[in-house]
Formats: C-alpha cells, structure tokens, sequence
C-alpha cells in the first residue's frame, strides 16, 4: 500500500519503483532510431498529467518528494466561497431558464408539468423552469403549403371534373397561427394536416366543376371558395390555424395531352371567331332588310292615305257640285263646261285667227293671239308678285 500511497490525486502512484522514486516523473525513453515513426505517449503518462493539473485546480500541492512520501498531496478542500459561487452560478442558470423574452410577431405557450397553463404575449415573461417551460411560436408570419404536379413532382395536382376530364392543377395555401394553444395540442404535423385538407377539398370543388370554365373564367371563384372550405374544415379540428389566401397557379391539361388540348382549343376559338363574323353579317342584313320593309310600308301606307283622301276630296266636291246644279241647272252646266275646257286646253298651244279679217276684210293684217304667251307671261308676274310679297 506504500508504494500506492499517492491515491486518485498523487503523483507517483504505480507499479513502477523507479518512477515513485522520481517524484512521479517517467524514466526516459531510449532515442527513436532514425527511420522509426513518432512513438504514441503512453496513456499511463497521459493520466498522470492530467491528475495532476487537476490537482492544482482543485486547490492540491503538485506532487513531489522521495517515495511513497512525495506522491500523497492533499485532497480537494471545499470552502464557503466555493460553496456560494456553485449557488450563485445556479441561480444564475436558473434565471437564464425561467426569464425569456417574446417578440412583436411571436406568441408563448406556457405549460405547468406538461399541462397548458396560459398563453404570453410580446415582452419580457417569466416561467419557473422546470416545473412550468413554454413554446414560443411565429403567428404573424405567413406560412404556405404547395400542392401540385410542378410543385411536389407528384400527381397531386392530377384531378377529375365533373366531365371526365382530366386537369393538372398547382396552387399554393398561405396560412399563419391564430390559436397557438389549438395548433399546438389539436395537431400532430400541422402542415401535412393543412396539405391534406386543401388537396381533399379541391378535388371536391373540382368533381364538380367543369373542365373549361376551370381553364378559363372561373379560378378566381375556385379560389374563394377553396378558401372558404378550407377554413371551414380547419376551425371543425379546433387547428388554431387561419388560411389567409389561396393561389390559384395553373390549371392545364396533362403534360402528354397539353398540345393537342390547345389545338382544340385554337379550333375552337376560329369557331367561334368566324361565328361571330357570321352572327355580324346576319344582323347588318337583317337590319337593312327590316327598315327597307319599313319604308316600304310607310310609302305604302302614305300613298293609300293620299289616294283614299284625294277620293275622298273629289267625292266631295262632286256632291257640292251636285247640290249646286240641283239649285241652278243652267248656271251650273255652264261653269262645268268652262271649267272642262280650261282644263283642257290650259296645257295647249292656241293660236287664235280671225276669218273675217283678211283679203275680204281689205286689212292686209292677220289678226293673231297667242294665248299660250299670254299664259307664261301670267305665270311669270303671278310668281314675281308672290316672291316680292313674301319678301
């Protein structure tokens, strides 16, 4: 036991006289023969070392002296001012444990024994560790879920209409926390819980929908709707979690089939191009065919009024002149007759010659009236007198 007397913290402890003797110093190695590799320190030599730095840490002598003597040192000793240190460096973890501090945009959840205790907002707070520890989690800050072919590389976005068509559909859930105790006990992975549902619920929207308004007018209303559906079937888990939009990214015939669907729908846009053109000329042929019937009829109409009147009108004055004639035969079959032959001869070039005015007559002259002279000239001072009149 002499030999041993250094104990854990001596020096000299061993099996090796020699080394006891020496203070605990190793005896030296023979020199390494020119060629040989770096020989490895023994790992007795290594242990010694390190005891002895200890040693020193804990307040011991370095070793020393001559035999069993020179390898016992004194042991650790404990004092009050390490005791106070080891408390206060405690308390100072302690501290660091229980004090933490929540950002604007975070929110912490506060559990006593594992068991929900109260939800912190921003600032500096404070929770007993360990009988109560907390969860601090971002509620701000927006979060997405992407679902698709393009985006995950699956056939997620594969989806059947309500026609049997077949539709690749990508499109992106953004959401954040509004619930954090509900997200944090309600859900198990709260992404792949959102995932599934807005992939459930847009292939209902989609079974029901139709394969083109869903290309062309109609993803803005999908998109609401997909929103709301999605919400509707968060808040029924208690998720705590709010859908903030939806994006409605692309919605395209499979890869293998997106050229010849866009040679339908080219064919199907030249349809209703030339259809429209069609729809255009039979409208303006139409139009014009309707209001040449209108005229037609208006002119229609206007000549029976003007030939219904005017028989009306001389029905008229027939009668007048009929009751006239019944007053005044003579009178009456005079005037007609004046009448008549002014009507017949106005339009006529009368030249008047008097017979008894010539050779016989001894005159040499030849009496002459042109009456249709007379006539122009009538008609000329009746019109001159009008436009002086009126002006």
């Amino acid at each position: 036991m002499a030999g041993n007397g250094g104990g854990p913290w001596g020096g000299g402890g061993g099996n090796d006289g020699n080394r006891g003797s020496n203070g605990g110093t190793p005896p030296p190695r023979p020199p390494r023969r020119p060629g040989d590799k770096p020989q490895i320190p023994e790992i007795d030599d290594l242990v010694n070392k390190g005891r002895e730095q200890l040693r020193v840490l804990m307040g011991g002598k370095t070793g020393g002296g001559n035999g069993a003597g020179g390898g016992g040192g004194e042991g650790p000793k404990v004092t009050r001012g390490m005791i106070g240190l080891g408390v206060l460096a405690a308390v100072v973890l302690w501290s660091m444990a229980s004090f933490y501090t929540v950002r604007p945009e975070e929110q912490a959840v506060e559990l006593f024994l594992g068991d929900y205790k109260s939800t912190e907002g921003p600032g500096l707070n404070f929770a007993p560790w360990p009988v109560v520890t907390r969860e601090i989690l971002q509620v701000t800050s927006e979060r997405s879920v992407d679902i698709g072919t393009s985006q995950s590389g699956m056939d997620a976005g594969l989806m059947l209409t309500g026609d049997e068509n077949i539709v690749d559909i990508d499109f992106q859930v953004v959401w954040n926390i509004s619930d954090p105790q509900r997200y944090l006990f309600n859900l198990a992975d709260p992404p792949q819980t959102i995932e599934a549902v807005s992939e459930s619920v847009m292939r209902e929207i989609i079974a029901q929908s139709q394969l083109a308004p869903i290309l062309n007018r109609d993803r803005g209303a999908i998109a609401d709707r997909l929103r709301s559906e999605i919400q509707s079937t968060l808040d029924s888990y208690n998720s705590g979690v709010n859908i903030i939009r939806v994006n409605f990214d692309k919605a395209d015939p499979p890869e293998p089939v997106i050229a010849s669907f866009r040679q339908v729908q080219d064919a199907e846009q030249e349809r209703d191009r030339l259809t429209n053109v069609a729809d255009a000329y039979a409208n303006r042929v139409v139009a014009e065919a309707r209001g040449e019937a209108a005229q037609t009829l208006e002119e229609a109409e206007g000549y029976r009024a003007r030939v219904v009147n005017e028989a009306a009108g001389e029905a008229s004055r027939f009668s007048a002149v009929l009751n006239e004639y019944a007053q005044a035969p003579e009178v009456t079959r005079k005037r007609i007759y004046l009448e008549t032959m002014e009507n017949v001869l106005g339009g006529l070039d009368v030249i008047l010659l008097d017979e008894t005015s010539g050779a016989g007559g001894g005159s040499g002259v030849v009496p002459y009236l042109p009456l249709n002279e007379l006539n122009r000239n009538n008609g000329r001072n009746v019109a001159a007198n009008t436009d002086g009149g009126s002006n």
